[in-house]
């Protein structure tokens, strides 16, 4: 069993450094604190094939492996923190689900512009009702003539103020086999934005309205019954989520090193004192156990779609490592980590979105002691016994 990159991964992570050094580091710390999307970012990458490396070549995409995609983030993280978000926009989630399941029609018109850093598409999911519990979602899809209606509202959509078209989660019918997917125009009639928000980590939401949204057929990517291939999709979303979480861990563990290397206390470099080394040793041993998770998910899923008990497994611990070690690695900065002239507040105050985006930690445990038990725990009330009628 080999734990190294292939000597062809190798020679990509390098390009992909090369790259980040010579475009992305200057700035970096502007746009982590930019709420614009960095659409400079995005043409690069289109120009570069980091866009769209997981999917096949003859749709546009490089033909790579999900393994290929998480290098790219990692790489890219490693520079520039927030230009991870780009890598991540265009490999995985929802133009993943586009490319493995839109028609020519939909590739055409929606996944090329994607894939040339042109436009963004988000995933609309989570409703004010259906968090965890997405199969509650009430967005409903209504036949009208040769298309449909669409009725409802979407919260937390990555990205959402900044989208130009939504993969959006909707109710063709009753129960989860009644759930599918269609492609919305956010400029088409009927869409309506809130009131902008942000998160702790400053990016920004809006509550996302449809009213009455009139789509074509052409326009519906899985109808009723597509609901394990779109959370089969998800899955590739949440190895981009645990991929970042994780960059971002490693990119604050590496500033802190820096620091503790220059920064005297007492007439000592930080690195000299026994509890700052030990701190150190436990951010290593984590970071790596971590990586390890990631990687297997991501190398067993190949050009396919991930396992999801591995990518659960790997997304709830770099959840937590990611976090634990950036924000470790603040207390070793003390005041310059806490600053914002630093990017590792910022590394922290993302991570801990991450475990709660995407699929939260308590919910993947849920999933992960199904795969231990090989049956499914419903989290739902039992339904009340009915008494026969006498």
């Amino acid at each position: 069993m080999d734990f190294n990159l292939t000597p062809e991964q190798q020679d990509f992570q390098t390009a992909v450094l090369r790259f980040s050094q010579k475009h992305l580091l200057e700035g970096a710390l502007e746009r982590a604190h930019s709420q614009d999307y960095p659409w400079d970012v995005a043409k690069l990458m289109a120009e570069q094939g980091l866009l769209g490396i997981t999917i096949a070549e003859e749709d546009g995409g490089i033909g790579g492996t999900l393994m290929d995609a998480v290098i790219a983030i990692e790489t890219v993280a490693s520079v520039c923190p927030r230009s991870a978000d780009v890598v991540q926009a265009g490999n995985f989630g929802a133009i993943r689900v586009l490319a493995a399941y839109g028609s020519e029609f939909q590739k055409e018109r929606y996944l090329k512009p994607l894939l040339q850093g042109e436009a963004l598409i988000s995933v609309g999911m989570t409703e004010p009702e259906a968090g965890s519990a997405v199969t509650e979602l009430k967005t409903s899809a209504t036949r009208d003539g040769d298309g449909w209606r669409i009725n409802g509202s979407k919260i937390f959509t990555t990205h959402g103020p900044h989208a130009n078209f939504i993969l959006t989660y909707v109710r063709f019918g009753p129960g989860t086999n009644g759930i599918g997917a269609v492609l919305i125009d956010t400029q088409t009639e009927g869409v309506k934005m809130g009131k902008r928000s942000a998160f702790m980590s400053d990016e920004e939401w809006v509550e996302i309205f449809f009213d009455n949204v009139y789509i074509p057929d052409e326009l519906v990517v899985l109808c009723e019954g597509g609901f394990k291939k779109m959370i089969g999709g998800f899955n590739v979303e949440r190895i981009g989520n645990t991929s970042r979480s994780l960059a971002l861990g490693r990119y604050a563990f590496e500033e802190a090193k820096g620091w503790a290397t220059q920064r005297k206390q007492f007439g000592r470099e930080l690195c000299e004192f026994q509890g700052i080394q030990w701190k150190f040793s436990d951010m290593k041993i984590k970071l790596d156990a971590a990586q390890l998770l990631l990687y297997r998910a991501a190398t067993n899923a190949d050009t396919g779609f991930p396992s999801a008990a591995e990518t659960a497994i790997a997304k709830a611990y770099c959840n937590q490592i990611g976090f634990e070690v950036a924000n470790e690695a603040l207390q070793v900065m003390g005041g310059m980590g806490y600053s914002r002239e630093s990017l590792v507040e910022y590394c922290v105050r993302r991570c801990r979105g991450w475990m709660i985006a995407g699929g939260s930690i308590e919910i993947l445990k849920n999933r992960i002691a199904e795969s231990v038990f090989e049956r499914s725990f419903s989290q739902r009330p039992p339904r009340p016994v009915e008494t026969p009628r006498s």
